[in-house]
């Protein structure tokens, strides 16, 4: 249960005596003479209560009421009031205040209030949780997309490990999405509004790496001009997300290493220590641990880093997921360009279902343009690898309902008509490969 307790009155003699009644239930009480100085400590979402009393020098405890209602209105306010100022606090709990407690009061009447009050801030804490955890899954569902049991699985691992403050690696081919999914990690998490650096460890010249992580002081090397912040330095607070990790200089490494055991760097040409917040991110397609034992990656940099393991499967191993992302890809390329969604055959959707896509998403992306823009078909024809008939069948089936809902804008009755189904067949169809009909009632019916 919360227990936090903010109490707001000029007054020292009130304060103390309030601190110690609370005090000694369990209570955890933050003192302040003035509401200005009240307003500038407090706590986004405070898990609390703010005890105030109504006649203070500066802004008084109305005024304060205002500002508290203004930020969170469902944060509870307890004012504490003269005999005369009664009618006052009565207007008060119309405008807001959760109650009143007129001096003298004794310290089972305060007590009751604040936890009365407290049990309220619990459920409205809890329930904005819930709310906000059901929005992360949404827009999660709308950015890593596929309804493939590796996909659903990979979506709930992200939004567990995103407010977790761990390291993670993600392993996974090239084109997989590393660094969309690195990026969810960030976004989802509590480090969202700090930011986010993404860091090719391949595309970085090894004489440049360190000023680049590190920083550099003006006159560190030949042609430093002036000083110059690293990436890790600038992420502070937010996160760092290593691409192509393996690619790092073993030189680096060690240094990386130490940034992660200590939590602060040197800039180049500096004695100075800098304390850094940051979060590792790193993104892999071999396993570091093979590239230990051959020499080319220190292992115990291998374990800093893998804390916890990500690994985006790559496209041949969900291609049920091949015809909503190829489709999602056309709309928003079409959109681009300025040219209508083309409808794929069904010789098509088979040509994408069997060919082996080794460039994974980024390819499938390519491929989805390149049709809106009419340069070629969806793909060369190939033979299915890994992928049974009944797979097929399923991906097929889910791809002529999406496109029926697709045309009809969400008509259930004229997609029955279409595809000649009873309204419970296409239900139960509908079901079981996640498509729903809200999803559908606003796009554009496609042409061409």
């Amino acid at each position: 249960m919360l227990n936090s307790v903010i109490v707001v009155d000029d007054e020292a003699p009130i304060r103390e005596a309030v601190e110690q009644w609370l005090s000694l239930s369990g209570f955890e009480v933050r003192l302040f003479s003035r509401a200005e100085a009240c307003l500038a400590q407090l706590p986004e979402h405070f898990p609390g209560v703010i005890l105030s009393d109504v006649r203070m020098p500066g802004m008084d405890g109305l005024q304060l009421l205002a500002e508290l209602q203004r930020r969170d209105r469902d944060l509870p306010v307890i004012l504490l009031t003269g005999h005369g100022d009664v009618p006052m606090a009565v207007d008060a709990m119309r405008d807001g205040a959760y109650d009143f407690l007129e001096k003298p009061f004794t310290p089972e009447t305060l007590l009751g209030s604040l936890r009365r009050a407290l049990e309220k801030r619990a459920l409205v804490l809890e329930n904005r949780a819930l709310h906000e955890q059901a929005d992360n899954r949404s827009r999660l569902d709308a950015t890593l997309l596929g309804m493939s049991p590796t996909m659903q699985t990979l979506r709930r691992q992200v939004l567990d490990l995103s407010q977790l403050p761990v390291n993670v690696l993600i392993r996974g081919e090239t084109g997989s999405g590393k660094e969309m999914v690195a990026r969810c990690l960030h976004d989802f998490g509590p480090r969202a509004d700090k930011p986010f650096v993404a860091v090719n460890c391949a595309a970085i010249p090894e004489q440049l790496f360190e000023a680049e992580l590190f920083g550099h002081e003006s006159g560190a090397f030949t042609g430093a001009q002036g000083k110059r912040i690293g990436k890790l330095e600038y992420a502070h607070g937010g996160t760092v997300f290593l691409d192509e990790i393996e690619s790092m200089p073993l030189a680096q490494q060690v240094k990386l290493l130490r940034v992660i055991q200590e939590r602060r760097i040197e800039r180049l040409g500096s004695n100075q220590s800098i304390d850094i917040d940051v979060r590792i991110i790193a993104a892999t397609k071999p396993d570091l641990l093979d590239e230990a034992r051959a020499g080319r990656f220190r292992e115990d940099l291998a374990y800093r880093l893998n804390i916890a393991e990500l690994r985006l499967p790559p496209l041949r191993e969900r291609r049920e997921d091949i015809p909503m992302l190829f489709s999602h890809f056309s709309r928003h390329a079409a959109e681009r360009l300025g040219r209508s969604v083309p409808t794929l055959s069904g010789e098509q959707l088979s040509h994408l279902l069997s060919h082996d896509w080794p460039g994974n998403v980024r390819e499938l992306a390519n491929t989805a343009e390149r049709q809106v823009l009419g340069l070629d078909g969806p793909a060369a024809q190939g033979t299915p690898i890994g992928q049974s008939l009944v797979a097929q069948q399923e991906a097929f089936e889910a791809h002529c309902i999406r496109s029926a809902l697709r045309r009809h804008r969400g008509d259930i009755k004229a997609v029955m008509n279409e595809l000649q189904l009873p309204r419970r067949t296409l239900n139960e169809k509908m079901q079981r490969h996640g498509l729903v009909r809200e999803d559908f009632l606003a796009e554009v019916s496609p042409t061409g």
